[in-house]
C-alpha cells in the first residue's frame, strides 16, 4: 500500500458520512450507499426508439460509512472510494457472466446505474463453515444446528472449514435500521416473496458470479469465503446484478497462504475484509444491539489500510486514491454547482 498511514490519519477528519445534493432527486439512505432518484443531465440516457421510455438512472454515492451487525458503527477514511471501484472493477470483469447495472464512474465514489427494481431478498453465497455474528453459519452450527437456511450439515466440522459445495443463504431484506432475516428457498416461496423460476434463476446467476470470483481470487492468492449479491430486474424484466460485488464489505476473503495451518492450529485465517472491525467491536461487547463503541483513530485507519490492500489483492491494481474533500469534489465531477 502506497499511502502513508498519517495521511489516513489526517483523511479521518474528512470522511464522507453523509450527502444531501440538491437536483439528484429524492435521496434514498442505505447502511452504507445513499442513492438518489436522478442523475446529471449528461447522463441522462437517449431514447431507444421513437415512442419507448429510455429507462430511468439512478446516482449513487457510496459513502465511507461502515456497517457491522446491520448497524452503521462510524467512518473509514477512502472506504467509499475503495468499495466504489472495486464494484467497478467486477461489474466489467463479470459482464459477460450476468448483466449488471453499471452506466459510468464519475467520481471516485459515484457510479451512475440504471434503474431497478430491486428484488426483496439477498442472496448470501458462503463456501466455508465461519463467521461471528449471531446469525452466522459457524455461530449456528455451533449451538447444534444441522439445518441452516434448507440445507444440511454433517457433524464433526471445523470452523473455518470448508464446506463440500457452495451453498446459497438467502435473506429478507430488513428496513433501514433494522436487521436482515435469514430464511431459505422453501419458506420464501411459501410465503409468496418470489417466484420459484425467479429464485432459481437468481440462485443460478449467483452460483456462476461465485465460480468466478473464487476462480479469481485463487489466481491472486487469496479464498473468498464468502458473499452478498443483490439482483434486481430492468425495464425489460432481466435479471441484474445490482449494489455491489466482490467488495470487502460485502464479502470475506482469507489470504490463501497459512489458511491450512490457521486450520489445523484452530486459528483464525488472515482476512483482509471488514471482519476486522467486527472482530473490534466484539471484543468490546457489542454485538449489534444499543448505539456502538466510538471507533478509535488507530482502528479506522487499521482498517482503511486494509481496505485498500484488499482492493490492491483482489485486483491486482494499484489503488489511487483522491485526497481531496470529498463533497465539493462529487459537486463538481456531477456538475451540480
Amino acid at each position: 500500500m502506497a499511502i502513508d498511514r498519517r495521511d489516513l490519519t489526517a483523511l479521518c477528519e474528512q470522511t464522507l458520512a453523509e450527502t444531501d445534493f440538491h437536483g439528484l432527486g429524492e435521496r434514498i439512505v442505505g447502511k452504507v450507499r445513499d442513492s438518489y432518484l436522478g442523475t446529471p443531465a449528461r447522463f441522462a440516457p437517449e431514447p431507444r426508439s421513437p415512442g419507448r421510455s429510455p429507462g430511468r438512472r439512478r446516482t449513487i454515492v457510496v459513502s465511507d460509512r461502515v456497517s457491522c451487525f446491520d448497524v452503521v458503527v462510524g467512518t473509514i477514511p477512502l472506504k467509499g472510494q475503495v468499495l466504489n471501484q472495486m464494484a467497478a472493477f467486477w461489474f466489467e470483469r463479470t459482464r459477460e457472466i450476468a448483466p449488471n447495472h453499471l452506466v459510468a464512474v464519475p467520481d471516485p465514489c459515484v457510479s451512475i446505474v440504471r434503474e431497478c427494481r430491486t428484488l426483496p431478498v439477498e442472496f448470501v453465497m458462503r463456501g466455508y463453515l465461519t463467521g461471528s455474528s449471531s446469525t452466522s453459519i459457524w455461530t449456528a452450527y455451533e449451538r447444534g444446528v444441522r439445518r441452516y437456511c434448507g440445507h444440511d450439515l454433517p457433524d464433526g466440522m471445523r470452523r473455518h472449514e470448508k464446506l463440500a459445495a457452495p451453498i446459497l443463504t438467502p435473506t429478507t431484506k430488513a428496513e433501514h435500521g433494522a436487521h436482515d432475516e435469514l430464511t431459505s428457498r422453501e419458506e420464501l416461496l411459501a410465503r409468496g416473496v418470489i417466484s420459484e423460476a425467479l429464485y432459481d434463476e437468481a440462485h443460478a446467476t449467483a452460483q456462476r458470479l461465485f465460480a468466478e470470483g473464487t476462480r479469481f481470487a485463487e489466481k491472486q492468492g487469496l479464498i473468498l469465503v464468502d458473499t452478498k449479491y443483490e439482483l434486481g430486474l430492468d425495464e425489460q424484466d432481466r435479471l441484474v446484478v445490482i449494489d455491489e460485488i466482490h467488495t470487502p464489505d460485502s464479502s470475506r476473503y482469507w489470504r490463501l497462504d497459512g489458511y491450512e495451518r490457521a486450520l489445523s492450529e484452530g486459528g483464525s485465517p488472515a482476512a483482509i475484509d471488514k471482519e476486522y472491525v467486527r472482530l473490534w467491536l466484539g471484543e468490546q461487547g457489542y454485538k449489534g444491539d444499543g448505539p456502538p463503541p466510538s471507533l478509535p483513530i488507530e482502528v479506522r485507519v487499521e482498517a482503511a489500510a486494509r481496505y485498500i490492500d484488499a482492493f490492491e489483492q483482489v485486483s491486482g491494481q494499484a489503488f489511487r486514491a483522491d485526497f481531496e474533500e470529498p463533497l465539493a469534489r462529487i459537486r463538481r465531477n456531477l456538475e451540480l454547482d
